[in-house]
């Protein structure tokens, strides 16, 4: 449509949108006087080429305009005029250049100097929010570029890998892929090197279905962490919600970037593995609160987009300020738009949301599972289609929400991290100081697909994700290693990061070079290992892997490496013997998962019966091979867990785990006339590495070694001989 016949009661789209003879343009700025859009040449950094074009209509707080001769490859910026007051949460300043919050692509990037915050600060950036600055920004801030949406998708369509049939893979774009051999050096690090051939067969190795991504939108370095010398390198801090970050890709020209992370979307999709992108809606890179630069939504419409009281101080439920107001319609509409692009336009198959509480906080400032965001997102006709992954926390009042949001969201479990982690390595740690563990029935519960938390509303287990490593924490093989955090090298003096891990370095902090006993510890450790990710990719729901556990990759003890571009975050794809055999070990347990129906349960066990037999859907053993009774559940001194899932009522196999947290021992298989004769050994993990078995069956009492899980086919009467 011209602008001509535009309808003058509705704005146009927000953003830039092209036409022909220019480009329509469309800005929030609610509280704004006057809105000018900033034309700049290629390469003018300085700001010495600008050219502006006042917007001269204005409806319902967008303010628009044609812009004409603007086409693709269009560098431009916002200048925003209007009250300063900044007790009413007004901080508009007109020497500050902003970015367009619907840029879809943004080049250059901030340069932490006074000129780059509204009010007036000094060269350590301290300063008096009161006071507006006068100094310009126009050189010290990137810029957004005006990009072709046109792509070739071929025949490309999403996998539609149904959540019971998931296996997610969190992974850093850049860290995957920066050492390993057979990328090619100018694609290390890079979407082109996250899709290379050698990439995705490793990913389809370790039985991956979606890739889960650490935010790949535009971001910012911190100030605070710039002056230690360090990045921002997880990308928690959202520059542009509708750009891909260029430091990702390999292109060098803002299009090209794009079209990069298109590309990488197809070829993994061509592949069968789907792309999540783990998404910051909860605040953005002009952090620090009313203190924080303005450096787009701060100086269009401060009081709009953040959480403000009533004396213009931020509302901080992040831990970063500048909150996003999402009770604001713009800001829901801004955020809603941006997943829809992310979806429509690059074909992504869903998200995971950092701090999700923050995003449905409603007008008391507490969680209201029916938000309007979250209304929203369940009954958008193109979100509600997708996979949608909720962090249930945030660092506000009442912020742990494990378990408390609406269907169809999934949420990261962190009761399954915790209970599992205890398991393995707290208990057996607190053993050998001769202190006594806990009981079994936390585990047992989140085994089954944590139902406490997730059986209402018709959610099912797939509503659990179940991870025991993610991002932020110690790696797998950390967890083993490691008793403290060892953070250093992060510059705050060892005080980020968690100090409940949950770990067990199994007798010897960090590495065992020289040691007489460094053979028997690394043994129990790789154990260990297979011990937690099997625990993740046998339980019911959707388990997680942490990319790089399946190598048994280290971070040294660090376990905030938010700041880490370097080899403590960058996978070594140098692998020792015990690593392949980790791999191999992980890559058998997924293809079980894959095999074996009964381990991926769409809905949840009832414990009840359900055949004409008079077999449970569930039942639980104890070592003698008795059903487990209540005194069973909550004693310390039970370390051996049977689980038994009957598969013949769906005409599958029946599996039994036997999860074993104690010395080496012999446990009694359980005896079910009616169901098994027998129970044929398909993996323990006490292996260094899965091999072919014989077919002996197994039946009554066994000898299991310490510390480990089993795996068994029960062998139906008939099929026994």
């Amino acid at each position: 449509m011209s602008p001509a016949v535009r309808p003058r009661d509705l704005p146009p789209s927000l953003g830039m949108t092209l036409m022909a003879g220019g480009a329509d343009f469309a800005v929030y700025a609610g509280h704004a006087e006057s809105v000018t859009v900033c034309l700049f040449e290629p390469g003018d950094a300085r700001g010495a080429s600008e050219r502006r074009i006042p917007l001269t209509e204005r409806t319902h707080g967008v303010w628009s305009g044609f812009l004409p001769g603007v086409s693709a490859g269009q560098r431009y910026a916002l200048r925003a005029d209007g009250p300063w007051r900044p007790a009413e949460g007004l901080r508009y300043n007109p020497a500050k250049l902003l970015l367009d919050p619907y840029a879809r692509a943004i080049e250059g990037e901030v340069t932490w100097s006074p000129e780059v915050f509204a009010h007036r600060v000094d060269e350590r950036l301290h300063g008096d929010d009161l006071v507006r600055s006068s100094l310009d920004s126009a050189a010290a801030t990137p810029r957004g570029v005006v990009v072709d949406q046109r792509f070739d998708w071929g025949d490309d369509a999403p996998p539609h890998t149904p959540l019971a049939e998931s296996v997610i893979y969190e992974a850093h774009v850049r860290s995957l892929t920066q050492r390993h051999p057979a990328v090619p050096e100018s694609l290390r690090g890079t979407y082109a090197g996250l899709c290379h051939p050698a990439v995705i067969e490793h990913l389809l190795t370790v039985g991956v279905t979606a890739v889960q991504l650490l935010p790949i939108h535009a971001n910012a370095t911190e100030p605070e962490v710039a002056r230690r010398g360090l990045v921002n390198y997880w990308g928690y801090n959202t520059l542009g919600f509708f750009a891909p970050h260029a430091a990702y890709a390999a292109a060098s020209d803002p299009q090209g970037v794009l079209d990069e992370f298109k590309g990488m979307v197809r070829l993994l999709h061509a592949a069968g593995i789907e792309v999540l992108l783990d998404v910051v809606y909860n605040h953005t890179a002009e952090q620090a609160g009313r203190t924080g630069a303005s450096l787009s939504w701060r100086g269009l419409d401060n009081r709009a987009y953040y959480r403000l009281d009533d004396r213009g101080q931020d509302i901080d439920v992040t831990g970063c300020g500048n909150t996003l107001d999402l009770r604001h319609a713009m800001v829901c509409r801004m955020v809603l738009d941006s997943l829809r692009y992310w979806v429509q336009e690059c074909h992504v198959d869903g998200f995971r949301f950092d701090l999700a509480v923050a995003l449905g906080r409603g007008q008391n400032d507490d969680y209201d599972p029916n938000h309007p965001f979250l209304v929203a997102l369940r009954t958008d006709p193109v979100l509600s289609r997708v996979k949608l992954v909720a962090e249930p926390w945030d660092v506000g009042m009442h912020g742990w929400r494990t378990g408390q949001f609406p269907p169809p969201f999934s949420e990261w479990n962190d009761r399954f991290r915790d209970s599992v982690r205890t398991f393995w390595l707290d208990d057996l740690k607190a053993r050998s100081m001769g202190h006594q563990g806990h009981g079994v029935r936390e585990l047992g519960t989140r085994l089954a697909g944590s139902q406490d938390l997730f059986g209402s509303r018709d959610r099912g287990p797939v509503a659990s994700v179940n991870f025991v490593a993610a991002h932020d924490g110690f790696t797998t093989a950390d967890l083993t290693r490691y008793n403290v955090k060892h953070n250093g090298p992060n510059g705050e003096g060892n005080r980020d990061g968690s100090d409940h891990n949950r770990s067990w370095n199994h007798g010897v902090e960090g590495p065992v070079d020289g040691r007489s006993d460094a053979t028997a510890i690394e043994t129990a450790r790789r154990r260990s290992m297979r011990n937690l990710l099997a625990t993740t990719l046998l339980a019911t729901g959707v388990p997680m892997l942490n990319a790089g556990d399946e190598l048994g990759r280290t971070q040294g003890g660090n376990n905030n490496a938010y700041c880490q571009d370097n080899e403590i975050s960058w996978f070594d794809w140098d692998l020792a013997d015990w690593q392949r055999d980790l791999l191999a070990s992980t890559a058998f347990l997924t293809r079980l998962r894959s095999e074996l129906p009964a381990l991926r349960p769409r809905s949840f066990f009832t414990g009840r019966e359900v055949h004409a037999d008079g077999s449970m859907d569930l039942a639980w053993f104890a070592a003698d091979g008795r059903p487990m009774e209540n005194g069973h559940w909550e004693d310390p001194a039970t370390r051996t867990l049977q689980m038994l899932l009957n598969g013949t009522c769906f005409d599958h196999d029946s599996v039994l785990v036997v999860l074993h947290g104690g010395e080496a021992t012999t446990v009694r298989l359980p005896t079910v006339p009616s169901l098994l004769a027998a129970y044929e050994l398909l993996w323990d993990s006490t292996d260094e590495r899965p091999g072919v078995r014989d077919a002996t069956m197994h039946a009554g009492p066994v000898e299991i070694g310490p510390a480990c899980i089993r795996v068994y086919r029960g062998v139906r009467g008939d099929s026994a001989d």
